[in-house]
Protein backbone atom coordinates (compact mmCIF):
# COMPACT_ATOMS: atom_id res chain seq x y z
CA UNK A 1 0.00 0.00 0.00
CA UNK A 2 1.10 3.61 -0.63
CA UNK A 3 0.78 6.73 0.97
CA UNK A 4 0.11 9.82 -1.37
CA UNK A 5 0.58 12.90 0.93
CA UNK A 6 0.03 13.38 4.79
CA UNK A 7 -3.28 11.68 6.23
CA UNK A 8 -5.56 14.61 7.61
CA UNK A 9 -6.73 13.09 11.11
CA UNK A 10 -10.40 15.11 11.37
CA UNK A 11 -10.92 13.79 8.08
CA UNK A 12 -13.29 11.08 7.05
CA UNK A 13 -11.92 8.21 5.09
CA UNK A 14 -13.63 6.53 2.21
CA UNK A 15 -13.14 3.05 0.80
CA UNK A 16 -13.80 2.32 -2.42
CA UNK A 17 -13.77 -0.83 -4.59
CA UNK A 18 -12.96 -0.91 -8.80
CA UNK A 19 -11.26 2.32 -8.39
CA UNK A 20 -8.57 2.41 -10.65
CA UNK A 21 -10.93 3.21 -13.96
CA UNK A 22 -14.34 4.13 -14.62
CA UNK A 23 -16.93 4.54 -12.32
CA UNK A 24 -14.89 3.88 -9.13
CA UNK A 25 -11.83 6.52 -10.08
CA UNK A 26 -14.57 8.95 -10.54
CA UNK A 27 -16.18 8.55 -7.40
CA UNK A 28 -12.12 8.34 -5.62
CA UNK A 29 -11.54 12.20 -7.53
CA UNK A 30 -15.37 13.05 -6.30
CA UNK A 31 -14.82 12.30 -2.89
CA UNK A 32 -10.92 13.66 -2.88
CA UNK A 33 -12.26 16.85 -3.67
CA UNK A 34 -14.43 17.24 -0.73
CA UNK A 35 -11.40 17.00 1.49
CA UNK A 36 -12.40 12.96 2.36
CA UNK A 37 -9.23 10.88 2.49
CA UNK A 38 -9.54 8.13 -0.10
CA UNK A 39 -8.62 4.35 -0.35
CA UNK A 40 -8.52 3.41 -3.91
CA UNK A 41 -9.11 -0.51 -4.02
CA UNK A 42 -8.63 -3.49 -6.96
CA UNK A 43 -7.06 -6.28 -8.40
CA UNK A 44 -4.28 -4.11 -10.71
CA UNK A 45 -1.59 -2.71 -8.76
CA UNK A 46 -0.01 -1.01 -11.75
CA UNK A 47 -3.26 1.06 -12.64
CA UNK A 48 -3.71 1.76 -8.83
CA UNK A 49 -0.76 3.08 -8.53
CA UNK A 50 -0.82 5.36 -11.27
CA UNK A 51 -4.40 6.65 -10.55
CA UNK A 52 -3.87 7.61 -6.88
CA UNK A 53 -1.05 9.57 -7.68
CA UNK A 54 -2.96 11.64 -9.41
CA UNK A 55 -5.26 12.04 -6.34
CA UNK A 56 -3.92 13.88 -3.29
CA UNK A 57 -3.89 12.25 0.06
CA UNK A 58 -4.85 8.82 -0.91
CA UNK A 59 -3.97 5.94 -0.57
CA UNK A 60 -4.55 2.51 -2.84
CA UNK A 61 -4.94 -1.46 -1.52
CA UNK A 62 -5.17 -4.35 -3.80
CA UNK A 63 -8.52 -6.45 -3.49
CA UNK A 64 -9.97 -9.42 -5.22
CA UNK A 65 -14.00 -9.67 -3.79
CA UNK A 66 -13.98 -12.99 -4.96
CA UNK A 67 -11.52 -14.01 -1.95
CA UNK A 68 -12.83 -13.60 1.18
CA UNK A 69 -9.04 -13.62 2.87
CA UNK A 70 -8.28 -10.93 0.52
CA UNK A 71 -11.21 -8.80 1.28
CA UNK A 72 -9.86 -8.90 5.20
CA UNK A 73 -6.19 -8.54 4.47
CA UNK A 74 -7.32 -5.12 2.09
CA UNK A 75 -9.28 -3.64 5.33
CA UNK A 76 -6.92 -4.18 7.59
CA UNK A 77 -4.47 -2.30 5.48
CA UNK A 78 -6.93 0.58 5.13
CA UNK A 79 -7.83 1.33 8.81
CA UNK A 80 -10.72 2.87 9.91
CA UNK A 81 -13.89 3.58 6.75
CA UNK A 82 -16.01 6.02 7.12
CA UNK A 83 -17.80 5.77 3.61
CA UNK A 84 -17.44 2.88 1.90
CA UNK A 85 -18.33 2.82 -1.92
CA UNK A 86 -19.21 -1.05 -3.16
CA UNK A 87 -18.05 -0.33 -6.99
CA UNK A 88 -16.45 -3.26 -8.33
CA UNK A 89 -17.84 -5.58 -10.28
CA UNK A 90 -17.66 -8.65 -13.08
CA UNK A 91 -19.53 -9.69 -16.09
CA UNK A 92 -19.97 -13.01 -17.78
CA UNK A 93 -22.77 -12.82 -20.05
CA UNK A 94 -24.82 -15.47 -21.70
CA UNK A 95 -28.02 -16.82 -22.11
CA UNK A 96 -29.37 -18.22 -19.17
CA UNK A 97 -30.27 -21.73 -21.28
CA UNK A 98 -26.33 -21.80 -21.75
CA UNK A 99 -24.80 -19.93 -19.30
CA UNK A 100 -22.30 -22.50 -17.08
CA UNK A 101 -22.18 -22.32 -13.32
CA UNK A 102 -19.10 -21.17 -12.85
CA UNK A 103 -19.57 -18.41 -14.61
CA UNK A 104 -22.95 -17.59 -12.39
CA UNK A 105 -20.74 -18.34 -9.39
CA UNK A 106 -18.10 -15.51 -10.65
CA UNK A 107 -20.66 -13.03 -11.14
CA UNK A 108 -22.86 -13.40 -7.57
CA UNK A 109 -19.57 -14.29 -5.98
CA UNK A 110 -17.63 -10.89 -6.92
CA UNK A 111 -21.00 -8.58 -7.11
CA UNK A 112 -23.00 -9.99 -4.38
CA UNK A 113 -20.68 -11.52 -1.56
CA UNK A 114 -18.08 -9.87 -2.00
CA UNK A 115 -20.07 -6.21 -1.56
CA UNK A 116 -21.62 -7.97 1.38
CA UNK A 117 -18.27 -8.92 2.98
CA UNK A 118 -16.60 -5.68 2.52
CA UNK A 119 -19.54 -4.10 3.94
CA UNK A 120 -18.58 -6.26 7.30
CA UNK A 121 -15.35 -5.50 7.32
CA UNK A 122 -17.01 -1.94 8.10
CA UNK A 123 -19.94 -1.84 10.33
CA UNK A 124 -17.94 -2.25 13.73
CA UNK A 125 -16.03 0.55 13.18
CA UNK A 126 -19.00 2.82 11.94
CA UNK A 127 -21.31 1.50 14.23
CA UNK A 128 -18.57 2.43 17.15
CA UNK A 129 -18.34 6.04 15.88
CA UNK A 130 -22.10 5.88 14.76
CA UNK A 131 -21.63 7.38 11.84
CA UNK A 132 -20.94 5.68 8.42
CA UNK A 133 -21.94 6.29 4.79
CA UNK A 134 -22.45 2.39 2.76
CA UNK A 135 -23.07 3.32 -0.89
CA UNK A 136 -23.39 0.06 -3.23
CA UNK A 137 -23.42 0.69 -7.04
CA UNK A 138 -25.98 -1.38 -8.51
CA UNK A 139 -27.34 -0.89 -12.12
CA UNK A 140 -30.64 -0.12 -14.44
CA UNK A 141 -30.58 -3.65 -15.27
CA UNK A 142 -30.85 -4.70 -11.55
CA UNK A 143 -34.28 -3.14 -11.90
CA UNK A 144 -35.40 -3.62 -15.20
CA UNK A 145 -33.70 -6.67 -16.43
CA UNK A 146 -31.46 -7.27 -19.20
CA UNK A 147 -31.92 -10.50 -21.10
CA UNK A 148 -28.47 -12.56 -21.49
CA UNK A 149 -27.67 -11.02 -18.14
CA UNK A 150 -29.48 -13.22 -15.53
CA UNK A 151 -25.85 -13.58 -13.50
CA UNK A 152 -25.14 -10.06 -13.96
CA UNK A 153 -28.98 -8.91 -13.25
CA UNK A 154 -29.10 -11.01 -9.97
CA UNK A 155 -26.27 -9.66 -8.42
CA UNK A 156 -27.03 -6.10 -9.18
CA UNK A 157 -31.06 -6.43 -8.30
CA UNK A 158 -29.40 -8.13 -4.86
CA UNK A 159 -27.17 -5.53 -4.12
CA UNK A 160 -30.44 -3.27 -3.64
CA UNK A 161 -32.26 -5.94 -1.19
CA UNK A 162 -29.06 -5.56 0.39
CA UNK A 163 -28.82 -1.83 0.55
CA UNK A 164 -33.01 -2.03 1.97
CA UNK A 165 -32.36 -4.66 5.00
CA UNK A 166 -28.91 -3.08 5.98
CA UNK A 167 -30.17 0.26 6.19
CA UNK A 168 -33.24 -0.98 8.42
CA UNK A 169 -30.46 -2.73 10.74
CA UNK A 170 -27.84 0.31 11.09
CA UNK A 171 -30.46 3.26 10.86
CA UNK A 172 -29.88 3.58 14.76
CA UNK A 173 -27.12 4.02 14.73
CA UNK A 174 -26.74 6.94 12.32
CA UNK A 175 -25.53 4.85 9.58
CA UNK A 176 -26.96 4.99 6.16
CA UNK A 177 -26.85 2.45 3.24
CA UNK A 178 -28.46 3.51 -0.08
CA UNK A 179 -27.68 2.52 -3.84
CA UNK A 180 -27.18 4.44 -6.96
CA UNK A 181 -28.02 2.19 -10.03
CA UNK A 182 -26.38 3.99 -13.39
CA UNK A 183 -27.70 3.25 -16.82
CA UNK A 184 -25.53 3.24 -19.96
CA UNK A 185 -22.31 5.12 -18.76
CA UNK A 186 -19.84 5.74 -21.14
CA UNK A 187 -16.47 4.26 -19.92
CA UNK A 188 -13.66 1.72 -21.85
CA UNK A 189 -15.99 -1.17 -20.67
CA UNK A 190 -18.94 -0.22 -22.80
CA UNK A 191 -16.92 1.87 -26.02
CA UNK A 192 -15.93 -1.80 -26.89
CA UNK A 193 -19.41 -2.77 -27.85
CA UNK A 194 -20.83 -2.87 -31.42
CA UNK A 195 -21.69 0.66 -32.69
CA UNK A 196 -25.90 -1.12 -33.27
CA UNK A 197 -25.79 -1.98 -29.58
CA UNK A 198 -25.09 1.47 -28.06
CA UNK A 199 -27.41 3.26 -31.05
CA UNK A 200 -29.90 0.76 -29.76
CA UNK A 201 -29.10 1.91 -26.26
CA UNK A 202 -28.83 5.84 -27.35
CA UNK A 203 -32.43 5.81 -28.64
CA UNK A 204 -34.10 4.79 -25.07
CA UNK A 205 -32.57 7.40 -23.25
CA UNK A 206 -34.75 10.43 -22.82
CA UNK A 207 -31.51 12.53 -22.30
CA UNK A 208 -30.21 11.34 -25.54
CA UNK A 209 -27.26 10.84 -24.33
CA UNK A 210 -24.93 8.64 -22.38
CA UNK A 211 -24.09 8.91 -19.07
CA UNK A 212 -20.31 10.20 -17.82
CA UNK A 213 -18.84 8.22 -14.76
CA UNK A 214 -18.86 11.98 -13.28
CA UNK A 215 -22.74 11.87 -13.44
CA UNK A 216 -22.54 8.53 -11.14
CA UNK A 217 -20.01 9.85 -8.98
CA UNK A 218 -21.88 13.32 -7.91
CA UNK A 219 -24.66 10.79 -6.98
CA UNK A 220 -22.37 9.45 -4.86
CA UNK A 221 -20.54 12.49 -3.26
CA UNK A 222 -23.93 13.92 -2.49
CA UNK A 223 -25.24 10.57 -0.44
CA UNK A 224 -22.09 10.04 1.38
CA UNK A 225 -22.50 13.79 2.26
CA UNK A 226 -23.79 14.97 5.53
CA UNK A 227 -27.03 16.57 3.58
CA UNK A 228 -28.01 13.29 2.72
CA UNK A 229 -28.23 12.45 6.34
CA UNK A 230 -31.74 12.29 6.41
CA UNK A 231 -31.70 9.81 3.14
CA UNK A 232 -31.39 5.98 3.77
CA UNK A 233 -32.32 2.96 1.98
CA UNK A 234 -32.81 4.84 -1.06
CA UNK A 235 -32.09 3.75 -4.66
CA UNK A 236 -30.76 6.87 -6.85
CA UNK A 237 -31.16 6.54 -10.41
CA UNK A 238 -28.68 8.02 -12.90
CA UNK A 239 -30.26 6.95 -15.97
CA UNK A 240 -30.70 9.36 -18.28
CA UNK A 241 -34.87 8.82 -17.76
CA UNK A 242 -34.15 5.01 -19.43
CA UNK A 243 -35.99 3.51 -17.04
CA UNK A 244 -38.40 5.34 -14.05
Amino acid sequence: MTNEGPLQVTARTAFISGASRGIGLACARALAETGVHVVLAARDAAKLEQASSAIPNSRWVTLDLASADSIKEAFAKAGKVDILVNNAAVTRDNLALRMKKDDWDAVINTNLTGAFLATQQVLHGMMKARWGRIINISSVVGEAGNPGQANYVASKAGLIGLTKSLAQEMASRNITVNAVAPGFIDTDMTAALPQELKDNMLAHIPLKRFGRPEDVAAAVRFLASEEAGYITGAVLNVNGGMYM
